[in-house]
């Protein structure tokens, strides 16, 4: 799959999940497989740029091409000048929010608040397609609510816009993430725009995956909560498109050593303070299966010290390779 200039090496993509898709957790899933890891979502209130929370999101180095960076807002100027400046800093890719359905988004007309105003999303896309000389990607949702369904007039926006692809998760704004994604919206809009389709939303196995690449034609699949605590979903999904069959699952001493490392990368990339407290939502993503979890659990989310934390999740995945054995 291409998008502008750039070959993806597959057609799997990593969604952009704030608080999610850091550094640390783009570095390992491009690892394992996913040909596009997309960034946080980044402000594109330049008054926030010097922010801690936006400085970290900025750092791009070591990462694989192509670097892809979303951006977020509702003012044309401030979004094309954000996307100048992230391209500024490594961005060789920029993908525009207008599918978040968080409220503290939308209640400033950001996200997926943008699709209620077509003339604003044809203002946004051109003003950013023109501020910059890489690609410029949209995702989106289906529209506002369930009688508000505007996904295909947006895609048609943004194609005359320039826009080099575009990602569709298949619920409305109105819907969250509480309802059954569909992904007959996604084949729709392939069928009558010519740039790239991705389609996003409940794909978390790679059956699903395959079902959905072979049954609504479209050129992609973007992976979000499945890949909380199992990056290797990238590898499984593509082993399975390429032969038909299942790799088998990491085991425990791989499910362990992956999570040392991703712990390692984040206290390096936060800082010790930071770092500990975010690592501890993966650390219940890659553990939640295992025995003893609840145990585990009300053990780790108490520890601050980044050396203890590392120490009791290799203590707890070495007595768990003990039980399966």
């Amino acid at each position: 799959m291409y998008i502008g200039s750039h070959k993806l090496k597959n057609n799997l993509v990593l969604a952009p999940m704030a608080g999610i898709t850091d550094q640390p957790f783009r570095l390992l899933c491009r690892e394992l497989g996913a040909g596009l890891v997309v960034s946080e979502m980044v402000t594109s209130n330049p008054a926030l740029y010097k922010t801690r929370k936006t400085r970290t999101r900025l750092i791009h180095k070591q990462e694989l091409e192509p670097r892809a960076v979303q951006i977020a807002g509702a003012d044309p100027d401030m979004l094309a000048e954000a996307a100048q400046f992230n391209v500024k800093r490594g961005a060789q890719i920029i993908d525009i929010n207008m599918g978040c359905p968080a409220k503290k988004v939308c209640n400033v007309l950001a996200g997926s608040a943008l699709l209620k105003d077509e003339r604003l999303v044809s203002r946004i896309l051109q003003a950013v397609v023109n501020a910059v000389d890489v690609p410029v990607t949209l995702k989106i949702r289906t529209g506002w609510d369930k009688d508000n369904k505007n996904a295909l007039t947006i895609a048609r926006i943004a194609e005359e816009s320039g826009i080099q692809a575009l990602t569709v998760h298949g619920r409305t704004r109105a819907c969250g993430f509480k309802c059954d994604a569909e992904h007959e919206t996604a084949a729709e809009i392939k069928v009558r725009v010519s740039i790239p389709v991705i389609a996003n939303g409940d794909i978390t196995t790679a059956e699903q995956a395959a079902y959905v690449l072979n049954n609504y034609h479209v050129d992609g699949i973007m992976i979000g909560r499945a890949a909380q605590g199992n990056p290797w979903i990238f590898r499984q999904i593509q082993h399975y498109l390429e032969t038909g069959k299942h790799l088998p699952k990491p085991t425990i001493i791989e499910v362990g050593q992956m999570l040392s490392r991703h712990l390692e990368h984040l206290h390096r990339h936060y800082g010790e303070y930071q770092g500990v407290r975010i690592a501890r939502k993966h650390i219940g993503w890659y553990c939640k299966q295992q025995q003893n979890a609840c145990l585990f659990w009300a053990r780790i989310s108490q520890v601050e010290c980044a050396t203890a934390q590392l120490s009791i999740v290799e203590e707890f995945f070495s007595e768990q390779g003990r039980l399966a054995a």
